[in-house]
Formats: structure tokens, sequence, C-alpha cells
């Protein structure tokens, strides 16, 4: 439980990290048309996934919720966590953004913890939900067709 507490705060860390190197460069100059539009996917991407599994539904923390249900619709026909996969998405474009190699690094770094996390949080929707491992035989984890 607390090492799931620590993944979420490197994560908001991590985020907020990219934010700021992101930000002088926002503010002075212009995002590039691909981080925009890498950022366009990622809301896009989180918006489905919120029709889909609605916010009560999943937790912030790798923890499933005691009465939660497990997804298989929308995005989660292909991935097993697009929540994720939009915050890197989204964390790409702010990456892009900074255009340094800190920038890169904070993103790797991020994409470390979520993995760790989806990894933690599988582990547990196997021993809550008895169709998972099914599931998770026929969907990738954060990209489809491909991981």
């Amino acid at each position: 439980m607390r090492f799931g507490s620590l993944l979420v705060a490197l994560q908001f860390g991590l985020i907020f990290l990219l934010a700021a190197l992101a930000a002088p460069k926002a503010w002075h100059t212009f995002v590039p048309v691909g981080a925009l539009m890498m950022l366009g996917i990622a809301v896009a991407l989180a918006a489905w996934t919120l029709r889909h599994n609605r916010l009560g539904n999943f937790n912030i923390r790798p923890t499933p919720k005691n009465w939660g249900m497990l997804v298989t619709s929308g995005p989660y026909q292909w991935i097993r966590h697009p929540m994720y996969t939009s915050v890197l998405l989204g964390a790409g474009a702010l990456a892009w953004t900074a255009n340094a190699a800190a920038g890169w690094l904070a993103w790797s770094a991020l994409a470390l913890v979520l993995l760790v996390k989806s990894m933690l949080e599988e582990r547990w929707m196997r021993e809550q939900h008895a169709g998972y491992a099914a599931y998770a035989l026929h969907s990738k984890r954060f990209l489809p067709w491909l991981f």
C-alpha cells in the first residue's frame, strides 16, 4: 500500500518537473505542432477512457477498489492502462516542448514508474477479478498490438 502511494507521488512529481521544464519555452516561444498533436491525442484518449470507466470505478493508486468492476470496453479492448498511456502522451508533449535531455530523462523515469505501478496493479487485479488473467492475454499494457 505505501509503495503504491510512493509511486503516485513519484508520478505527480515527475509530471510537475516536466511541466516546469516545458513552461519557459511554452510561454516565451511556441509549442511544437507535434507536441500539440500528442497532447490532443492524450486528452482524447483520457476522455474516451473516462467514458468507459467512470471516475468512481478506478483509483489513482494501483490498489483496485473493492467494489470496482473490470472494464473491457472502449480503449480497454486493446490497452489495459489507457490512462497511463494518456499520461505518457501528455508528458511526452511536455518533454518535446522542453526539448532538453532533462525532459526526456524525466519522461523515461515517469514511464518506468508507470510500468512498475501497472505491474503492481495487475497483480492485485488478478486477485480481485477472476477474468483478469484471460483479459490480459488479449490486450496490451500501454500500446495496442505492441506493448
